[in-house]
């Protein structure tokens, strides 16, 4: 598994770019959830959480929420976090591919490309059946990717994102070294540049990892494969009436799969 750690250990600086309301996503969970198990849900995990941003948002509206990540800076961080809101939230340090919960969940989500960190088909296969694992019967995993458009093989594309707190101005580019994937692996090396100004430039962070790009035939397969999980649903945004085509309201590609047995 690779990660882009010099980064994920700047967790307030990733938290001041990337911090945004998931309480929509939240809603999508919900329905899907329901149109999938016919029942309520009622726990989450969230995988390779990062900030916690949607462990966090499902605690504050009654769920049992759950956050997974591999950096114990970005645990510490969410945890301080859920602490000053108030909210009641379980962290897990772990590898997304051999993890155990205390109970398991209803439903699971890796939002923001989290499983591109997996290269080998092996790594997916074996998250694939931890994911099952820690999953209720008939349990739901969500995986959010962006969609094929805005990055594919031969464009990867250089992605820019910015946020200001305090008066501290982060920018973090990625895809700084304008990467391409190679077409037998689905595998690029992918630089990362993080630049924190207050006023002038105070720290400039530059990072490269592996990068797999995983199309949906490919993660139905290795789904397959995992004997674990099966994909039941596409979607191209957290809405449950978008579905994953080429219209401009398909800006994700998102991956419903269900616990088989």
């Amino acid at each position: 598994m690779a990660q882009h750690t010099a980064i994920y250990q700047q967790a307030i600086y990733y938290d001041t770019v990337f911090r945004r309301d998931v309480g929509r996503d939240v809603e999508f969970m919900r329905q899907v959830y329901c149109q999938h198990t016919h029942g309520a849900l009622q726990s989450v995990l969230d995988v390779a959480c990062g900030p916690g941003y949607h462990a966090r948002a499902c605690a504050q509206r009654g769920l049992r929420g759950v956050g997974l990540d591999l950096r114990p800076e970005m645990i510490a961080y969410a945890r301080d976090q859920a602490e000053s809101e108030g909210i009641d939230v379980e962290w897990v340090i772990g590898d997304m591919r051999d993890f155990s919960l205390a109970e398991p969940v209803d439903m699971a989500i890796c939002p923001y490309d989290g499983i591109d960190a997996l290269v080998d088909n092996d790594d997916l296969v074996a998250h694939f059946r931890a994911m099952a694992t820690n999953l209720t019967p008939g349990g739901l995993y969500i995986i959010e990717n962006i969609h094929p458009r805005s990055c594919s093989y031969y464009h990867y594309g250089r992605h820019t994102y910015r946020g200001e707190r305090d008066g501290i101005e982060v920018e973090v580019t990625l895809g700084a070294n304008e990467p391409q994937f190679d077409p037998i692996t689905g595998i690029a090396e992918v630089a990362v540049e993080m630049v924190v100004r207050n006023g002038v430039e105070i720290a400039r962070i530059k990072d490269t990892a592996h990068e797999r790009l995983y199309t949906p035939q490919e993660i139905r397969l290795l789904a397959e494969k995992s004997a674990a999980l099966q994909v039941v649903a596409w979607y191209g945004e957290m809405n449950i009436a978008q579905p994953l085509d080429n219209s401009q309201g398909a800006q994700s590609m998102i991956a419903l799969l269900q616990k088989i047995g």
